[in-house]
């Protein structure tokens, strides 16, 4: 069997928020979609919305968190739906909580699915990635990453390690043709803020859309091949909250 791998893509994180956004913004655009978190009732309904698009969208339960089983588990799904052009690296949590007062299991859970499960991601698709000289990696991660925000301590070396895996990757997989793309929204309006995890009051008006940010990452996906977005930092209007 061939695959025309140009218009495929999985998608993490993609039963709701900006995960869920992405996969509808793919699916609009002709990709044809491997959709992967937790619950596959949540994931149902977006393939079943991406379906309306006349693309193919199957959907693969997996908690990231489980980090010795992402990288099996993620070649398993490739060898069942085909070869992809481009991985969207959008599951994560927040959290928030003083450096001085986290727990290690919480630093261990965050740094685990934020970072961690991230590379296994990536080392499953590789593989076939350089085969074909071909690929994008886009990995979503925070203006936390740069940016000092109390109580944000873990999320945000969380995603300031995400950075560093992103600009590592990029030098050692060009040669391989593939590209390496790091987005960093401000707040979105998202269902993070409403997680056990999470202990914050903002405007939620004012922040980003799913919407509007998903659109953003399939802007990078659809670079001409001689191109590459290696950061985008995508703010509200009204600036940080």
């Amino acid at each position: 069997m061939t695959f025309d791998n140009s218009r495929r893509a999985l998608i993490t994180g993609a039963s709701s928020g900006i995960g869920k956004a992405t996969a509808l913004a793919f699916a609009q655009a002709g990709y044809d979609l491997a959709l992967v978190s937790r619950s596959q009732t949540a994931l149902e309904a977006v393939a079943e919305a991406a379906r309306q698009h006349q693309v193919t969208a199957k959907v693969y339960p997996l908690d990231l968190a489980a980090v010795d089983q992402v990288k099996p588990k993620l070649t398993a799904v490739l060898d069942d739906f085909g070869p992809v052009e481009v991985l969207v690296n959008n599951a994560g949590m927040g959290y928030t909580r003083p450096l001085g007062d986290t727990p290690l299991a919480d630093w261990q859970q965050v740094i685990t699915l934020n970072l961690t499960s991230v590379l296994q991601c990536i080392q499953a698709v590789l593989p076939g990635m350089r085969d074909r000289k071909s690929g994008t990696i886009i990995n979503v991660g925070s203006i936390a990453a740069s940016n000092a925000f109390p109580e944000w301590g873990a999320y945000s070396v969380s995603k300031a390690g995400l950075t560093s895996l992103s600009q590592v990757l990029a030098v050692e997989e060009r040669a391989h043709g593939i590209r390496v793309v790091t987005l960093h929204p401000g707040s979105v309006n998202t269902a993070i803020w409403d997680t056990e995890t999470v202990t914050a009051d903002l405007d939620r008006s004012q922040m980003l859309t799913p919407d509007l940010v998903a659109e953003t990452i399939l802007y990078a996906a659809q670079m001409p091949g001689h191109g590459v977005i290696d950061t985008l930092t995508l703010m509200p209007a009204g600036g940080a909250l």
